[in-house]
């Protein structure tokens, strides 16, 4: 029994003394209810900056509260309320994850950040959907001369005018930045569907693509489509190098097809018409009803011709033009190598410089001949198959040309577009 009563003794001895140690303690710190509750508990308590989920408990004008079972209430204020995910206002009932910004504020919550959290899960959306090349919805938030400020998950991004599909394409005749960055402002609050190009969570650069998400809705309707089709349709746009026209399929499924199903192709300029054309501006213009035959299909890609729906003059021209002629014709292009000479609206010859410096030897063809001019040519050869005649300028003062070789040929000249 003695031996019983030592023992109790002892433990009594211990328990005083680890009172005595946490009355020390707590002489030298004085703890916070949320530090007694560390203290005294064996649950692994998060920290500061980590990610936590709750249940919204309550919402508010300028605070959301949240239950961080079992630590306690967390609330989220002001501007750390903003869902970057885009899922829109937190209701009660709804589970989301926040980052800690304070332990235990002044009125006892645990602060917290949706904003924070939701960046990172925002980037990690980002990146997984543009490495499955997944279709999204973005709203257009501004533009600028270079393209249209966007957002996704409630990051800021970009999408330049080269990546907007046809039907938003900003096409401008004399290319003018201001006029180009009236039309783009016109897609400011739409919603676009692109694809992801480019995100980089360290720089935070994001790109999107409208082009990229149309291109395989347009290649399954393209799909239907063939060379030798012909379309009607008209000019969306006129550039340098030739003219797009926006077209339905020729026998659309739908009854009443509406803009979104339109497709675009490109007449180039070398397909707008059988005469030679420096500008294509000259002969056609945005809003002109077309039909125009499809030449090529590459990808999504169609290639359109006018001309090919129009007799061809050449096929003709023997039968008004003969080698040895004297004609008339208006100079049209003067180059290096010789001049572009009309002798009619579609027909066209070329005077080479070989030709005109015999003639006129020590001269320049510029001092011969001036564009826009109308001179008399002697035809020297007629290639109709490919397009070409062989023409020189006869001498007014002599009645005088080059003689006419029987096998002459006009040399081939590629004309820059």
């Amino acid at each position: 029994m003695p031996n019983i009563l030592d023992k109790l003794a002892t433990e009594v001895d211990k328990i005083d003394v680890s009172k005595t140690n946490q009355s020390v303690i707590a002489d030298d710190v004085e703890m916070s209810p949320m530090e007694e509750l560390l203290q005294s508990s064996e649950l692994s308590f998060p920290k500061i900056n980590e990610v936590v989920e709750g249940r919204v408990i309550e919402v508010s004008s300028n605070a959301i509260y949240l239950d961080i079972d079992p630590f306690g209430t967390g609330i989220v204020l002001g501007r750390e309320i903003k869902d970057g995910m885009g899922s829109g206002k937190l209701k009660e009932g709804d589970l989301v994850s926040a980052t800690i910004i304070d332990l235990e504020n002044e009125d006892g919550y645990i602060e917290l950040s949706v904003r924070e959290a939701s960046y990172e899960k925002a980037w990690e959306d980002i990146e997984s959907k543009r490495d499955t090349q997944e279709k999204i919805s973005t709203k257009v938030l501004s533009a600028n001369k270079g393209g249209l400020l966007i957002e996704v998950n409630g990051i800021s991004g970009f999408l330049p005018v080269s990546q907007l599909a046809s039907k938003n394409y900003p096409r401008v005749d004399d290319g003018d930045k201001n006029k180009i960055l009236t039309l783009l402002k016109r897609l400011v609050n739409q919603e676009l569907e692109v694809r992801i190009l480019d995100a980089d969570r360290a720089s935070e650069k994001l790109i999107v693509s409208e082009k990229a998400a149309q291109s395989e809705k347009d290649k399954e309707t393209i799909s239907n489509l063939k060379v030798g089709d012909v379309v009607e349709g008209e000019i969306s746009g006129v550039v340098d190098f030739g003219a797009f026209v926006k077209f339905f399929q020729p026998n659309p499924e739908k009854d009443k097809p509406t803009e979104e199903d339109k497709l675009e192709g490109l007449v180039h300029i070398s397909e707008l018409a059988w005469q030679l054309i420096e500008n294509p501006r000259d002969i056609t213009k945005v809003g002109d009803k077309v039909q125009a035959k499809i030449i090529g299909i590459d990808n999504d890609k169609i290639s359109l011709s006018i001309r090919a729906l129009q007799k061809d003059p050449w096929s003709i021209v023997e039968e008004k033009y003969h080698i040895g002629d004297t004609v008339k014709g208006i100079v049209n292009r003067i180059n290096p190598f010789g001049a572009f000479v009309y002798l009619d609206r579609d027909i066209h010859g070329l005077a080479h410089v070989s030709e005109m410096s015999e003639m006129f030897p020590g001269k320049n063809i510029d001092e011969v001949i001036t564009t826009g001019q109308e001179y008399d040519w002697k035809i020297l050869s007629i290639e109709a198959k490919d397009h070409r005649m062989g023409l020189v300028l006869v001498d007014k003062k002599t009645k005088k040309s080059a003689p006419v070789k029987e096998t002459a040929k006009t040399e081939v000249v590629e004309e820059k577009k």
